[in-house]
């Protein structure tokens, strides 16, 4: 699965200074974070929650990443990765 949405990546700590890209995590390890305010109400958080539903029905994995990092995103080298 592919979101493509306006941000490159996900971030930790989403709006603040401490904010930084993730390039490859967990499904807990997301949902933790989750959990935790790191995404931000109404902005990533619905794509994580979509994402882990996604991964529970038996995905592969996940994609988010905005259009224009999209294929350096599928080299892995923008974007973030979230698998099982």
């Amino acid at each position: 699965m592919v979101h493509v949405t306006s941000v490159d990546a996900v971030y930790r700590d989403y709006g603040t200074p401490r904010a930084a890209p993730i390039a490859r995590i967990h499904a807990d390890d997301a949902l933790a974070l989750m959990r935790g305010g790191h995404f931000g109400d109404g902005s990533m958080e619905p794509k994580i929650e979509s994402s882990l539903d996604f991964l529970r029905a038996g995905g592969e994995s996940v994609l988010i990443t905005a259009p224009e990092r999209l294929a350096e995103a599928l080299a892995e080298r923008a974007g973030t990765w979230i698998v099982p």
